[in-house]
């Protein structure tokens, strides 16, 4: 028994070598990856992880870290357990290689959005986005979609449809029901965004002032 000068731990009767407590699986909160699109029109491009509790406060802690600091018009969120990733190429060569092709009967064709999903879907296939690393030190940018049963048919069909793209270091793919996307009815949340030149040393004009000191005190 541990004997202590704090009467309160005598009490609690510890035993010399008290074996560590058993730690939970997976007790920290679950990591997301983020997606920014910088301009309208533009690729939704990888900037980097959240961890938070559910993808509602990843969605907040993604705007707060990967928003404030340059003009955003959109941002997507994605539980890390949802990727799917190719193995990684050199970067003069293409993932897709190390994928097999699919017959051309079954070769699928990119999704058109303005076509209600339900309707246009066979039974079981659902929208999955692909993401292309072009070069490694890069980051992911979204390419677009494809239809698929699962996430290893959603690899191959992005082969047949993006596979002539080169050169192509990794692929992800996620369906598209995982990703937490900004809506266009909340673009008034990316307002305060456009413009943060007060964050850059360069935005304060001070070297007629520094001059003028210069002038002013020569031995300084």
């Amino acid at each position: 028994m541990i004997h202590s000068l704090d009467p309160r731990m005598n009490r609690l009767g510890l035993p010399e070598t008290a074996p560590a407590a058993a730690k939970a699986a997976l007790d920290q909160f679950e990591t997301y990856e983020a997606f920014h699109q910088k301009k309208e029109g533009a690729p939704f491009v990888y900037v980097g992880p959240v961890h938070a509790p559910e993808p509602d406060l990843a969605f907040l802690f993604a705007k707060e870290q990967y928003s404030r600091r340059f003009a955003c018009t959109g941002l997507w969120v994605v539980p890390t357990s949802a990727i799917t990733v190719t193995e990684y190429v050199g970067d003069t060569e293409s993932a897709y290689d190390t994928l097999p092709l699919l017959p051309r009967s079954a070769a699928p064709v990119p999704v058109d959005e303005s076509v209600q999903q339900e309707a246009a879907y066979a039974v079981g296939e659902e929208d999955y986005d692909i993401f292309h690393l072009k070069k490694r030190g890069k980051a992911h940018q979204h390419v677009g979609k494809v239809r698929a049963a699962s996430p290893a048919e959603a690899l191959q069909a992005a082969k047949a449809v993006f596979g002539e793209q080169r050169p192509v270091a990794n692929v992800w793919a996620v369906r598209s029901a995982d990703v937490l996307c900004s809506e266009d009815d909340d673009r008034d949340i990316w307002a305060t965004t456009t413009e943060k030149k007060y964050r850059d040393a360069i935005a304060y004009k001070v070297q007629d002032r520094i001059e003028k000191f210069k002038a002013e005190n020569p031995q300084t």
